[in-house]
């Protein structure tokens, strides 16, 4: 009889539906192919039947659900026996169809620690404070720009502590791979007692819930009202300021009350005219060093691709890689196309066999990138995949045809910024090599000089 009882009582001590806190914490604010969840059917089935999860088609009124797109392939679909179409954006992330099912929790939400997160004990500039101050004195979205080597990393971290304490998710965005894989080591280190996950191509999905999330903003084609504060790092960077889908993966990826800040370099004139119209915008015209941003110098390099093709390398590009090596500086030598670095490269390896060369389809930019840190590889050939997110101290940089289109204005500032980002070691060498001057260059050089003048005004 006191067994009966025992087995009468134990359901009113359980809540009912019961959740997988795995599941809860997998699917907590993103969309997901129903197909693709790495959890038992029974599993799954149990949280739809009972709400916690809601179901959707993958492809509503001729869009794509994930992605916003109608750029739809039809084709003779096997699992529903007939016509059907699936699309193609979105289709490295796994096909989507009119078949498909995607999933979102509904369930119960993750409760937050509010406790302090930060562990960073760094100090900023008067001048970053003031930045800091500014942005977290409004609430709208907000515009920060900082020239390159001004510190834009370590003026998110109070940002994000700020969100962090107040129970929010934060997520950091970036257009680029190499961008996240820069960051996560500094995020990690700032926030020791938080979870923060990198999501980029490759980087797999861990089950558990983390409040800081460093992601590629195609990645957050994954989320849907998730977060409640987005930074977007190089908002103007390829492939972001092009690609209306990865704009809109950032706006689907905010909750209803969700604050978008901004922080780059080389802002567009349309995103300053348009914060600074709002009165959301901050600008840092000095590094936090105090030292000159670098300015480029022109050399001519007459006919480099056709010597190049011919198996010459150029004179004057042969001497400032046996400087660089003699010197024992690291340095990146930009190229505007594969074909050409390629061509390049054996004849540049016979003066160091470790240099290597890296772009956006080579598996090991990220061991060549570090090996450059490191001090392993004397120097990296590269394309404009590395023009920003990196930093390596005493680098010196040089661009082999900086008059082809590929290196535009924003572009030519960025790579120069590599440059003297060290406190100790603020100064080093930029040099566009050319095949005739352009205006992007001049344009570059015009807006790095300014940008000095400005500084030393406000120093």
């Amino acid at each position: 009889m006191k067994k009966l009882m025992r087995i009468r009582h134990l359901p009113s001590k359980i809540p009912f539906p019961l959740v997988d806190p795995q599941l809860q914490s997998f699917l907590s604010g993103r969309i997901w192919l129903e197909d693709h969840l790495p959890f038992l059917n029974q599993t799954i089935q149990y949280h739809i039947k009972y709400k916690l999860i809601e179901r959707q088609s993958g492809i509503q009124q001729k869009r794509c659900r994930r992605c916003h797109s109608q750029h739809l392939y039809p084709f003779f679909c096997s699992k529903c026996q007939g016509p059907c179409s699936y699309c193609l954006d979105c289709f490295n992330m796994g096909r989507i169809s009119n078949c498909s099912q995607l999933v979102q929790w509904t369930g119960p939400k993750i409760k937050q620690s509010e406790q302090p997160k930060m562990t960073w004990n760094g100090q900023l500039t008067p001048a970053q404070q003031r930045v800091v101050n500014e942005c977290l004195a409004m609430s709208t979205d907000y515009l920060i720009h900082a020239v390159t080597g001004a510190g834009k990393t370590e003026m998110l971290f109070p940002l994000i502590e700020s969100s962090l304490q107040q129970g929010k998710r934060v997520c950091l965005a970036t257009p680029r791979t190499d961008v996240v894989l820069e960051l996560l080591p500094r995020l990690q280190q700032a926030f020791q007692k938080t979870e923060v996950q990198a999501f980029y191509g490759g980087s797999g999905h861990p089950k558990q819930y983390a409040p800081l999330v460093l992601a590629t903003t195609h990645q957050l084609l994954r989320f849907e009202h998730t977060f409640d504060l987005i930074l977007v790092d190089e908002a103007d960077a390829f492939p972001y300021s092009y690609d209306k889908k990865l704009q809109y993966a950032v706006q689907k990826a905010k909750n209803e009350k969700a604050r978008t800040i901004i922080v780059t370099a080389t802002p567009t004139k349309k995103q300053r005219q348009l914060y600074l119209h709002n009165k959301s915008y901050s600008f840092l015209a000095r590094r936090f060093h105090g030292a000159d941003l670098p300015t480029p110098q022109y050399e001519s390099l007459w006919s480099y691709e056709r010597k190049l093709r011919k198996g010459k390398l150029p004179k004057k590009l042969a001497q400032w890689i046996q400087q660089c090596l003699q010197q024992k500086k690291p340095f990146l030598l930009f190229f505007p196309t594969i074909e050409l670095m390629h061509i390049a490269l054996p004849l540049i390896q016979a003066y160091d066999a470790s240099i290597q060369a890296v772009h956006a389809k080579e598996e090991l930019r990220k061991p060549y990138v570090q090996q450059l840190r490191d001090g392993q590889v004397s120097g990296l050939l590269t394309t404009t995949i590395l023009e920003r997110g990196i930093t390596i101290a005493n680098l010196q940089v040089a661009i082999v045809g900086a008059e082809r289109r590929i290196f535009h204005a924003h572009a030519l500032i960025q790579i120069s910024g590599r440059v003297g980002r060290s406190k100790e070691m603020p100064t080093g060498q930029v040099i566009f090599y050319h095949h005739g001057i352009t205006k992007q260059m001049d344009a570059a050089c015009d807006e790095i000089r300014r940008l000095n003048e400005i500084g030393d005004d406000n120093g």
